[in-house]
């Protein structure tokens, strides 16, 4: 059952595809739009960045930091993309409802985010990823065969 959570579905090679381009764009833009900009600036934040959990400034932005660098590197290379997206829209749900407090007041990126990233939990990660390469013990896709 546990094998399951990594194990890519045996979809067409269009809807692989779909979920390589997804990945990289969701988790690409995760990294280089805002893990990255957290994580230079670590120091200059950690002392006002919002605390929605009650843990801390620092915690918090440690945590957003693991998020939106560590679960977006992963997503992107489609390892263990069911766990990190999971990972993401627990980033992305607290953003939107406790950070933003919805999209009247500018949580809409948060929201749209949210949805890829749900999708992305759905759907795991496709053939094109490293899961499938590890976990995977589907016959190769069509494209890869050359047909």
């Amino acid at each position: 059952m546990f094998k399951k959570l990594f194990v890519p579905s045996d979809d067409s090679d269009l809807t692989s595809m779909a979920l390589l381009v997804a990945r990289l764009w969701f988790g690409l833009s995760m990294l280089f739009n805002h893990g990255f900009d957290k994580l230079t600036h670590f120091n200059e934040l950690a002392g006002k960045f919002q605390d929605p959990l009650g843990i801390g400034s620092e915690a918090s932005l440690i945590l957003v930091i693991c998020a939106e660098v560590g679960a977006s590197l992963l997503l992107t290379a489609g390892f263990m993309t069911r766990i990190v997206a999971s990972i993401l829209v627990i980033d992305m749900f607290v953003a939107f409802l406790m950070v933003h407090k919805t999209a009247m007041q500018g949580g809409e990126l948060a929201f749209l985010y949210l949805a890829g990233y749900l999708v992305l939990v759905i759907a795991g990660g496709g053939l094109f990823s490293v899961d499938t390469l590890k976990f995977g013990g589907f016959e190769r896709s069509r494209i890869q065969k050359g047909d």
